[in-house]
């Protein structure tokens, strides 16, 4: 058995060491919003987070995550920095055929925690691990900015 916590719960699985973290997610979790896209690592949709770290869950063997701590998209949307980031997406038209968005939504997540007033430059690059066939980028690249300006909003509230 293979232990590790997936979005706050600790859980566990008996799948074969070597299979891929996003089947089991997805199939075992029933947590969609991690999508595959490429399967190879390159385009993002299948992003998450391990140990705080952005990875492609697609290129993870479940081996490799015993006692780790897992966020999909599902546990970023019980957080306030989603729906910030949900919110200026939706307002920047940052959204049109949805499958990329989850992995978007991930890596602009793990950008902000970084660096909570990035530039233009370093938002394209906080992205550019993630493919998008519908936008042109340049809306998502809006939505992570004003993301960033309400969120600085948020942490002035504080």
């Amino acid at each position: 058995m293979i232990k590790f916590t997936l979005n706050g719960k600790t859980v566990e699985t008996d799948a074969p060491p070597t299979a891929r973290l996003l089947d089991l997610i997805r199939e075992e979790f029933g947590l969609i919003g991690t999508k595959e896209g490429c399967g190879e690592g390159e385009c993002g949709a299948c992003s998450i987070f391990v140990n705080n770290s952005l990875q492609n869950s697609c290129l993870i063997p479940i081996g490799a995550i015993a006692g780790a701590e897992i966020q999909t998209i599902e546990g970023l949307m019980e957080t306030e920095q989603f729906k910030i980031l949900d919110e200026s997406y939706s307002e920047c038209g940052g959204v049109q055929c949805g499958y990329c968005i989850p992995g978007m939504v991930m890596a602009s997540a793990a950008l902000l925690s970084e660096n909570p007033n990035p530039t233009e430059a370093e938002i394209r690059e906080g992205i550019s691990g993630n493919l998008c066939r519908c936008t042109g980028y340049n809306m998502i690249v809006d939505a992570v900015k004003l993301a960033a300006k309400k969120g600085e909003v948020e942490c002035q509230k504080k």
